[in-house]
């Protein structure tokens, strides 16, 4: 039995296909969520960090930063498990020694 050339590619083809579909199908997500309690401890945190111009009033900003050292902030806050160790980099360091 001849087959030909065409038949033959395009079994091919889906096979190739099919188990691409399979394989992409059998990755697990590697993207992980948030906790809502990690989302509310590092909101809380940027709120300290970053407090408003306007108390109430979202979009009056901030006194301090932009809304991308916000953003920084927020997930790097996020990628320790809502601890943060240092103030944003424009916020001044407490020039006295503590006892």
């Amino acid at each position: 039995m001849d087959w030909g050339t065409g038949q033959v590619s395009v079994r091919n083809m889906r096979k190739t296909i099919g188990f691409a579909v399979v394989l992409a199908l059998a990755v697990p997500a590697t993207a992980s969520a948030i906790t809502a309690d990690v989302a509310r401890t590092c909101d809380a945190a940027v709120a300290k960090a970053f407090p408003p111009k306007q108390i109430g009033n979202p979009a009056a900003g901030s006194t301090k930063g932009s809304a991308k050292e916000q953003r920084d902030y927020f997930n790097k806050s996020v990628a320790n498990n809502g601890k943060v160790d240092d103030p944003p980099a424009d916020m001044p360091k407490d020039s006295k020694a503590s006892k």
